[in-house]
C-alpha cells in the first residue's frame, strides 16, 4: 500500500513513517500544505493521511484543492482539532474518515487499511484501463490478459492478481493489498494463499520475457526481462 502522510510535526511524521513501514506500507512524507497537492498528483497514493494545521496551506484547503483537481484518493484526517464542527468541515471538504490526536497507532493502521479495502473493492476494472507491459497486454473490455498476442489461460484469481500488478508495473504491491483484491470479502483467507496464486502465475510466465518478483517486506512486482 502506498501512503502519503501530510504532517508538519517532524517527530510525529518520522515515528509514524517508521511504524507504518514496518506494517508493509510505503510511506511518503510531506510537511507543507503548498506542496501537498503536487506530491499527491505525482505519487497517486492508495490512501492519504492529512493533518489540518499545516504551513503554507491549511489542510482543509489542501483537501478541497485535491478534490477539485479530480484526485479521488481516500483521505483520513489526523488532527488535534477534535470538535464536532471541525469533523463536519473535514468530511464536507471531502475526507473519508477522521481521527483526532492523540490516537492509538493500531486504530490508525486499522482505519488506513479499511479505507484501502473500501477503495479496492470500489475500483471497477476500467480504472486499470488497457495496459501494456513488455509482452503483456491487459484488455479491460473482455477481462483478458494477452501474452505475446495470445490470451492467457487465467483463473479469476490469477487475473485479479495480474491486473493489480499491471496497474503499476515496476512497483511493488503488498501482500495485504493483493489479498483484498484477489480474495475480496473472504476474511478467513491467510496471506499464504497469495503465494499459491503467485506460484501458478510464475509457471505461466516461464520464458515469457516478464518475471513476477518477490521483494521481501514489500510484496510483488512485474519486471520486464
Amino acid at each position: 500500500m502506498r501512503l502519503l502522510l501530510i504532517e508538519d510535526d517532524p517527530a510525529l511524521a518520522l515515528a509514524l513513517q517508521r511504524s507504518l513501514e514496518r506494517k508493509m506500507m510505503q510511506v511518503k512524507l510531506c510537511d507543507n500544505g503548498s506542496q501537498a497537492v503536487g506530491i499527491w498528483q505525482a505519487m497517486q497514493p492508495d490512501v492519504v493521511v492529512l493533518d489540518l494545521s499545516l504551513p503554507g496551506l491549511d489542510g482543509l484547503q489542501v483537501l478541497k484543492n485535491a478534490r477539485q483537481a479530480g484526485l479521488p484518493t481516500p483521505v483520513l484526517i489526523l488532527t488535534a482539532r477534535g470538535t464536532v464542527g471541525d469533523k463536519i468541515l473535514g468530511l464536507n471538504a471531502g475526507a473519508d474518515d477522521y481521527l483526532p490526536k492523540p490516537f492509538d497507532l493500531d486504530e490508525l493502521e486499522a482505519r488506513i487499511r479499511a479505507l484501502n479495502r473500501r477503495q479496492s473493492k470500489a475500483l471497477p476494472l476500467t480504472d486499470y484501463q488497457s495496459k501494456a507491459f513488455g509482452v503483456l497486454r491487459l484488455d479491460r473490455d473482455n477481462r483478458s490478459i494477452y501474452l505475446q498476442g495470445e490470451v492467457m489461460d487465467l483463473s479469476p484469481r490469477e487475473f485479479a492478481l495480474m491486473a493489480a500488478l499491471m496497474k503499476n508495473p515496476g512497483h511493488a504491491v503488498a501482500k495485504e493489498r493483493l489479498l483484498d483484491l484477489v480474495f475480496p470479502d473472504q476474511q478467513d483467507v491467510q496471506l499464504e494463499a497469495i503465494e499459491v496464486v503467485v506460484y501458478r502465475l510464475r509457471k505461466k510466465l516461464v520464458n515469457a520475457g516478464v518475471t513476477l518478483i518477490t521483494l521481501r517486506g514489500l510484496g510483488y512486482l512485474l519486471k520486464a526481462e
